[in-house]
């Protein structure tokens, strides 16, 4: 079982105790919900310390490390403990010298993200579909007071909360394993991030309200998706799958996305940045031996997926909250 008693101790302290009305319950129900890997995971979880190490480093990249480095063997078990979380998808890490390699270069993400924010430092954050938290400790490497990460996958809040444990139990990231359709309305953070969750939205409109609910005023949203090319009138719906995923549904244009946006209230909208995801970016690893990028794309021309569609290509949107 998850003890979420620190983070209810420290909301009824801030600008989100309001939360305390529905979370706990609703956090009491995903407890007595079954999941096949929990208990073993959740024993495994046990063995990680969480002693505070000598040097942690999140801006430049997520490490940490003793001033007197693991024994072969005690390294040698930290390892096989994380590599019983497989698969890594959001990363690199690099803890205690053990090199995560995930599945993805979140890093490079980031690097693309970071030049377009409003400086991060002192804010509250909130990071939708936030997988296990990679980005919630570039944040904070960015001087972020407190950032709190949804998403409900079982595996990667019990990654993250390896890395946490790792940390020294660092109380400044939070994960919930929640959608953001089951927070309430809080209009409680200063910046908040959807990144790469818009296509999984049966209904993206909706999907950029709820972002716009969690809000302060002059608040910013950060929104990283799937594009394709074209113009204000031009989406993508896929027939069945898009690169082998099943839970995809719209793709829009960098143009008709901003469109969507500003039809939401938002203001001052900005494609920051488009670029196309590379199998250097996307790819199996040590850490993720499943299948990746370069299986779902036409081995004849890279340029579609294996379904024909445009290749995946990927925008990041930056906007305004006027309240």
């Amino acid at each position: 079982m998850f003890d979420f008693s620190d983070f209810y101790q420290l909301i009824a302290k801030n600008r989100l105790s309001p939360w305390l009305n529905t979370l706990p319950t609703l956090l009491t129900s995903w407890q007595s919900a079954e999941h096949g890997d929990m208990p073993k995971w959740l024993r495994v979880l046990k063995k990680i310390s969480t002693d505070k190490p000598d040097n942690i480093e999140l801006k430049n990249e997520v490490r940490l490390a003793n001033n007197t480095p693991l024994v072969a063997g005690e390294k040698a078990k930290l390892e096989n403990l994380l590599k019983t979380f497989h698969p890594w998808r959001k990363g690199p890490f690099n803890l205690h010298d053990i090199h995560i390699d995930t599945e993805w270069r979140s890093d490079w993400k980031w690097d693309r993200v970071l030049p377009h924010l409003s400086p991060l430092k002192g804010r509250h954050i909130l990071d939708v579909g936030c997988g296990n938290g990679y980005h919630m400790w570039r944040m904070l490497g960015e001087g972020a007071k407190l950032t709190i990460g949804i998403d409900p996958s079982h595996l990667f809040l019990v990654q993250f909360e390896a890395v946490r444990k790792l940390m020294g139990n660092d109380q400044r990231a939070h994960l919930l394993p929640l959608g953001i359709e089951q927070l309430p309305v809080s209009n409680a953070f200063d910046t908040v991030f959807s990144m790469g969750v818009l296509y999984h939205r049966r209904s993206p409109l909706d999907h950029i309200m709820q972002l716009k609910q969690q809000l302060v005023k002059e608040g910013e949203l950060v929104l990283e998706t799937l594009v394709i090319d074209g113009d204000e009138n031009d989406v993508l719906v896929p027939i069945d799958r898009y690169a082998q995923m099943h839970n995809v549904f719209f793709f829009p244009s960098a143009k008709a996305l901003k469109m969507w946006i500003e039809k939401c209230g938002f203001v001052d909208v900005t494609i920051a940045d488009i670029s196309t995801t590379t199998t250097d970016e996307q790819r199996t690893t040590q850490w993720m031996t499943h299948n990746s990028l370069p299986d779902y794309l036409d081995p004849n021309d890279p340029s579609k997926t294996i379904e024909g569609y445009p290749a995946p290509k990927r925008v990041v949107m930056i906007a305004r909250n006027p309240g």
